[in-house]
C-alpha cells in the first residue's frame, strides 16, 4: 500500500470512530496506537478531502432576528449571515463567509444543473475553500469574459472556474472575450457568433448564479477595479454617470437603472435582467463600502439569496430601513 493509500485507509477509519461511534480523539489515539495531533490530522484530511461532509440542520427553520428582518425587507427566499467579530477586520470576514458559502454550496448542487459564475475577489477566495464533492452532470459556465490589455489569456478567471470544474467533477465553459470590449459594434457581432451564442445561451438557462458586487473602494478591493480592466476614462464615465456598484462587470447606479449606462454596452457580462429571471441567483458580500451596491442590488430585486457576514449585515439593515429587535 502506498503512502496515499495508507492515509486514504487511516483518515477513514478515523473518521469512522469520531463520527459514527462517538469516540474521543484521545480514545481513538489509544486504540490505533496514534498520536492525538496525528488523530487530529487525519480528521481533519478526513473534512477537506470531501470524506466527511458536516450539514447543520436548522430543523425549526428559524432565523435570526437580523436575517428575519433583512429577509422580510428585501422580499429574498433565504439570508445567510455569517458570524464574524467586527474587531478582526474585513479580510476575516471575507475569510469566514467564503468558507461558509464552500460548504452551502456543497448541500445545494445537484446533478444536471447549471452553475454560472461571476470571476472575482471574493468568487476566487470561496474557490479555494471548497470541499471535493462529485456532482454528476454538473456544468459551470463563466459569467463575464476577464481578458484585458494587460493579461488577455483569461487565465484569472479561468483558474477560478477550473477550480469548481475539478472539485465537483463538472464540465466547465469558459468565455473567452474581453472584459470589455473597445468598441460596442465589436462586441455585437461576437455576440452573433455560434461559440459565443452558445456560452451565453448557458448562462440564460443556468439553475443557480454565483456572484458578489464589485466595489471601487471597497476594504478588500474587487479584481476589475485594481487590476488594469478599466481606463482612467472608464473610471471618469462611471463617476459621471453615478455608477455604485457592479454585478459581472455591468454597472449600475443606485436606483438600480443600468441599460444606460454607455460602458455597459462594451461589456462582457450578461444583462441585469438575468438576476431577476433565474431560479436561485447568490450574492456573497463581504465589507462595508460594498454596502451600497449591495442595497441598490437589493432593492432592484437582483438576487434571491444574500450570504454576508454579520458586520457588514448589521449596516445594511441600518441604511436600509429595517432595525434589529424592531427598534430604529
Amino acid at each position: 500500500m502506498n503512502t496515499e493509500d495508507r492515509i486514504y485507509q487511516e483518515a477513514l477509519q478515523v473518521a469512522t470512530m469520531y463520527y459514527y461511534q462517538g469516540l474521543t480523539t484521545e480514545a481513538i489515539a489509544k486504540e490505533m496506537n496514534f498520536s492525538r495531533p496525528k488523530v487530529s490530522r487525519l480528521l481533519s484530511h478526513a473534512r477537506t478531502s470531501g470524506m466527511v461532509e458536516i450539514r447543520i440542520i436548522n430543523v425549526q427553520k428559524a432565523l435570526s432576528p437580523l436575517e428575519t428582518q433583512i429577509q422580510e425587507r428585501f422580499g429574498l427566499d433565504a439570508v445567510h449571515i455569517v458570524p464574524a467579530p467586527e474587531l478582526m477586520g474585513e479580510v476575516v470576514w471575507l475569510e469566514r463567509v467564503a468558507r461558509y458559502t464552500a460548504n452551502y454550496l456543497n448541500t445545494i448542487l445537484q446533478s444536471g444543473q447549471i452553475l454560472a459564475i461571476a470571476w472575482g475577489t471574493t468568487i476566487s477566495e470561496i474557490a479555494s475553500d471548497l470541499i471535493p464533492k462529485r456532482v454528476p452532470g454538473l456544468r459551470i459556465v463563466q459569467l463575464n469574459g476577464s481578458g484585458n490589455t494587460y493579461t488577455p489569456d483569461n487565465r484569472y478567471a479561468a483558474n477560478i472556474l477550473q477550480h469548481f470544474a475539478q472539485n465537483y467533477e463538472a464540465s466547465v465553459m469558459l468565455f473567452p472575450v474581453p472584459t470589455f470590449f473597445d468598441y460596442r459594434e465589436t462586441k455585437e457581432a461576437m455576440w452573433r457568433e455560434r461559440s459565443v451564442r452558445r456560452i451565453i445561451d448557458l448562462q440564460q438557462n443556468a439553475n443557480i448564479l454565483l456572484y458578489s458586487i464589485g466595489a471601487v473602494d471597497a476594504g478588500v478591493p474587487s479584481h476589475v477595479y485594481s487590476k488594469g480592466y478599466l481606463d482612467p476614462e472608464d473610471m471618469e464615465e462611471l463617476h459621471r454617470e453615478d455608477v455604485i456598484g457592479d454585478l459581472a462587470t455591468v454597472f449600475f447606479r443606485e436606483d438600480g437603472t443600468w441599460d444606460d449606462i454607455p460602458l455597459n454596452q462594451r461589456a462582457s457580462g450578461p444583462p441585469l435582467t438575468l438576476y431577476r429571471q433565474v431560479d436561485r441567483a447568490i450574492c456573497v458580500v463581504s465589507g462595508r463600502n460594498k454596502v451600497p451596491g449591495l442595497l441598490a442590488a437589493l432593492q432592484a430585486r437582483m438576487m434571491t439569496e444574500l450570504i454576508v457576514d454579520e458586520p457588514t449585515a448589521r449596516l445594511l439593515c441600518a441604511q436600509g430601513g429595517c432595525y434589529e429587535d424592531g427598534a430604529e
